[in-house]
Parts: C-alpha cells; structure tokens; sequence
C-alpha cells in the first residue's frame, strides 16, 4: 500500500467527520486541499529518498563489481604463473564480491518497485488536487449565489408577512386622511367677492362664445 493509500484515508475520515459537523463548504474544501497538498509534498519527499537509494545502490554496485573483476584479474595472474592454490582462493574472493552484487541486485529492484509507486501516487494526487482546485471554484461561486439567494428570500418573505402589509395600509390610512382633511377646510365657504366679480366676467364670456356660435348656425338667439 502506497504512502497516498494511506493517507487517502486519512484525508477521507477528516473530511466525514467535518460533513457530520456541517461545516462551511469553502473551509471543507480548503481543508481537504490542504491535506492533499500536505500529503504530496510527503510522498515527494519519500520519492526523493528512494531516489538517493537507488543512486547509492548502484554506486554500491559498480564498486562491487569493480572489486569482483580485480579479484577475476588476480586468479588470471595466479593461473598464469602456475599458483592454482592462489587463484582459488582468488575465486572465493570474487565469489564473495559476486554475491554481494546480487544482494544489491534485489534491493535495486524494490528500490525501483518503490519509486514506480510512489511516482503513481504523484500522479494521482496531484491529478486529484487539480479536480478538487476546480471543484471549490465552481462550489464557492455555488455557495455565494446560494447565500445572496437566501438573503434576498428572506428580505422578500420579511415583506410578505401580514405585518408589514398592516403598517403599509396604516401610511396609506393616514394619508387618505391628512387628504380628506384637506378638502374639508374650504367645504362650505362661501367664495369672496373677488372670486364672484371674477366668474361674473366669466360667465360673460362663455355668453358672447354662445352667442357667436348660435349666429354662424344660423339659430336666433335668445
């Protein structure tokens, strides 16, 4: 099991128990990314460890190597002078060398296992990381338009309710009242002398119009 399996569940615990909480969707999401980030960056540093491993192992190897050919070379000369007694004790030598590269031989290949797998959880997490970068972008706007909704919601239901309507009909009342009283304060006055010599002039007007009228259709006038 990966570093990122691991963590996965980590990550997967903390985020339930913040959505058994209720908690504000942009925190969750923050948070969420924040263990995502926190665990690349572990993953990253174990893939870099496991890197400098495989680099010593095989520094390691062509040591050993180089020591089991020396040794190859020294049982060449003791042959050549005729010590067969020297160049087997040179072969157990290099037979010494030669196991020790296989054992280097193995743990390169876990080496190389363990580098493969931490470089797929990279490459998921990060691919992951990138979804849920997206993902709170297209939330948190979600989440605003969902807050200013509900605001405005409940400023319209503040205006629906019965007593908001009742103070309205009370300015309207009072209004209707402050006009019919109003009307009331002239209601009854006779008019003045000027506004009576005004609507005689008025009046004496509106008779030279009839009779103007009356003589070009030719009806006599009274």
């Amino acid at each position: 099991m990966g570093i990122f399996t691991r963590a996965r569940d980590i990550i997967s615990a903390n985020i339930n128990c913040m959505l058994d909480k209720a908690e504000d969707p942009e925190k969750l999401l923050s948070m969420m990314m924040r263990e995502m980030e926190d665990t690349l960056i572990e993953v990253k540093a174990s893939c870099a460890g496991a890197m400098a491993a495989r680099r010593k192992i095989e520094r390691e190897q062509d040591a050993v190597r180089a020591r089991a050919n020396e040794w190859e070379g020294k049982a060449k000369i003791a042959i050549n002078k005729g010590r067969d007694d020297l160049a087997r004790e040179a072969l157990v030598e290099r037979r010494r060398f030669m196991d020790r590269v296989e054992v280097l031989d193995r743990e390169l290949a876990e080496c190389e296992a363990l580098l493969e797998q931490y470089q797929s959880d990279i490459a998921e997490l990060e691919a992951k990381l990138e979804a849920v970068r997206e993902k709170q972008r297209v939330l948190v706007q979600r989440h605003i338009r969902a807050v200013h909704r509900r605001r405005a919601q409940l400023d319209i239901r503040r205006v629906d309710t019965s007593d908001a309507f009742a103070r309205f009909e009370h300015v309207e009342q009072s209004i209707d009242r402050l006009e019919a009283e109003a009307e009331l304060i002239n209601f009854g006055r006779k008019p003045s002398l000027s506004a009576r010599i005004d609507a005689l002039a008025d009046d004496e007007d509106i008779e030279t119009e009839l009779q103007r009228l009356k003589g070009t259709t030719g009806v006599a006038s009274s």
